[in-house]
Parts: structure tokens; sequence; C-alpha cells
């Protein structure tokens, strides 16, 4: 039997009907013309009233909740809401209820598989990464013991290699268990009030000989202090980033610039090249860890592939974004905010020490 909103009314009204003559067939001094009359009224208007609200109200909601199931089926999560969020029809609800657990359902797969995708390129990464320093320097080590060690010449030159395959073994550790402890949470930021245009000078100080040997000049034309309020330590590790990596991809007799822009509560720090520059199909994805644009002139350049992750959640853990604007051939410019200093930022440091 196909059961319907019609069969459905069809069947309540007749009984309606029935049961309705029936009770006044009972009584004294009905006729049969008003019975007949009586059981058409009751069975017409029962089965019209019935049938349109199993319709309206609960079939064709019901078979909307199919339809939706399977667009839901064929991965299609476009979904009318109109009307839906004030309606007092319960199955409308339960249709959007459904609709919008399946959409969170599916973002939250799409997201799994895109993080066991990311999972496996890291691992991949990591493997490679650490692979490389650790076959070199045995390499050199099991030369040395296979009799080389007898030349003091080789001797030394193999030593020297092995030690800098080490201490690059050693450094993108420490890189990866920062950027462990940072997504952990482990890593707090500890702000105070200090000068960044004198951090800068430090960094330009540090970075100096780097500079000289592809004749690259440091330009900031900021002569007065420039106060922020941000974890001095964690902000040095960002610029020296940032520097060294103008430095890397920068082209020999260029510019490395430093600027700052001040607004009414941050100051935004620019660091531009007039390097090599990035194409714009990886400026999405430099952020990530390992991720290089030229993976063989990169491994050139050395460095660990996790120095722009780290600046990326450093400057994050700040409350604040990095961006980058790039052009192949004309150079890049990495800017991020942090808070400026106020009067009360100094005030409150020297409380706490007193306090100390």
């Amino acid at each position: 039997m196909l059961l319907n909103s019609r069969a459905v009314a069809l069947l309540i009204a007749s009984s309606i009907a029935v049961i309705t003559t029936g009770a006044l067939s009972l009584s004294e001094g009905i006729t049969e013309n008003a019975l007949f009359l009586c059981c058409i009224l009751s069975f017409f208007s029962s089965f019209i009233l019935i049938y349109y609200t199993l319709e309206f109200l609960i079939f064709r909601e019901i078979n909307k909740i199919y339809q939706g199931l399977e667009k839901i089926n064929k991965r299609d999560f476009s979904f009318n809401k109109k009307g839906i969020k004030n309606a007092s029809n319960p199955f409308k609800r339960i249709n959007q209820e459904i609709h919008s657990y399946a959409t969170i359902k599916q973002q939250e797969i799409d997201e799994l598989k895109k993080l066991e995708v990311f999972r496996r390129e890291f691992l991949a990464d990591v493997s490679h990464e650490l692979k490389t320093p650790i076959f070199a320097a045995q390499g050199f080590v099991h030369t040395l013991l296979d009799g080389a060690i007898e030349d003091k010449k080789v001797r030394t030159k193999f030593l020297k290699k092995a030690a800098k395959n080490l201490d690059g073994l050693n450094m993108l550790v420490q890189d990866l268990l920062t950027i462990s402890q940072m997504e952990a949470g482990e890593i707090k930021m500890h702000k105070e009030k200090f000068d960044i245009r004198q951090t800068v000078l430090d960094i330009f100080d540090q970075l100096e000989e780097k500079a000289q040997k592809k004749q690259i000049v440091f330009k900031m034309e900021e002569e007065a202090p420039v106060y922020v309020y941000a974890d001095a330590r964690r902000i040095h590790q960002v610029m020296v980033n940032l520097i060294t990596n103008s430095i890397k991809y920068g082209k020999e007799f260029g510019h490395v610039s430093i600027s700052f822009l001040r607004d009414k509560g941050h100051i935004a720090i620019n660091i531009k090249d007039d390097g090599m520059g990035i194409p714009s199909e990886h400026l999405k994805r430099i952020f990530e860890r390992f991720y290089r644009v030229e993976k063989s002139r990169s491994k050139d350049k050395g460095g660990t592939g996790l120095g722009l992750a780290i600046v990326k959640h450093i400057i994050e853990a700040h409350g604040s974004k990095v961006a980058v604007v790039s052009s192949v051939k004309k150079g890049s410019t990495f800017t991020f905010k942090l808070d400026k200093a106020k009067e009360s930022d100094e005030a409150r440091r020297v409380q706490e020490l007193d306090i100390i």
C-alpha cells in the first residue's frame, strides 16, 4: 500500500465520517437525508483539513529532508536558509540541523585529510632534512676511521666538515623543538617595553660580515628610539630570521631596508630587500615548515627551512600577522605590527621590578 498524505487523509476522514454519522443515528428524529448530509460534510471537511495538514506540514517537509540527504550523499552542501531561522515547523528546523551537522562533519573530514597530507609531507621533509647532515657527518667520520685520520690535513678538513653538519643538525632540532613548543602553547611571550630600533642596529652589527660578502648595504632612516611592547628576545629572533633571509636572497650590491610606520596603537615594521623576489604562486606557502621556493638553491644557501615558520608563530603569539609583498627580480617586503609601548607599560614594569 502506498502511504501518502492523500491516502492517510482519506482513511482518517472516512473513519471520522462513519463515527460521526453512527453517533448521530442513535439520536431520535434524525432523518436519512440529514445523516447523509452530515456524513458528506464531515468527510470532506475532515479530508481537506487533514490532507493539507499532512501534505504541507509533514510529508512535504519529510521529502525535503530526504532530498537534502541525497544532496549530502552527493557532497552538495548548498542549502536555502530562507525562512528557516524562525520557522515554527519542527521538520524545517530538523532539516536545517541535519544540513548544518553534515556540513560541519564534512569540513572536519576535509580538514583531517589535509592534516594527513601535511603529516606525510612533514615526516618526509623531516626525514630528508635529518638524513642529509647525519649521512654527511657519518661519511666523514667513517672515512677518517678507514685510515684518512693519519693525514693531518685531511683529518682537520673532514672533522671541520663533520662538525659543520652536526651544527646544522643541532640547529634543525632546536628549531623543531621551538615550533613544537609554540604549537603546544608551552612558550609564553614575556612582553616588555624596548627600543626595536636598537634591536635592529644590534642585528646589523651581528650580520655585517654576511652582508659584506655580497656587498649588501643596510638602511634604516629612523634616528629616534622606537618603543614597542613585546617579547624582546623573540622579536630579536624574528628580525634575525627576516634580515638573514633578505641577505641570502638579496642581490649583490643590493640593499636591505628597515622602516617603521606608526599609527594610534601599533608600530608596523617593514623589512625590504631588492633581491630575486618570490613568485606569486609560492607566497601562500612560504611560512610552512620546510617549504622552499627553489629547493636546490635554498639548500646551497643553508638554513633549516623553519625560519619563516618560526617567524609566523612568534608574530601570531603577539596577536598580529606577518604579511609579504614580493615581485620577481624586484625584491620582497615583509611586514608585521607590534603594540606601541605606552608610558603605563614602563611604569608597570618598574612596579613589577620593585615587587620582585
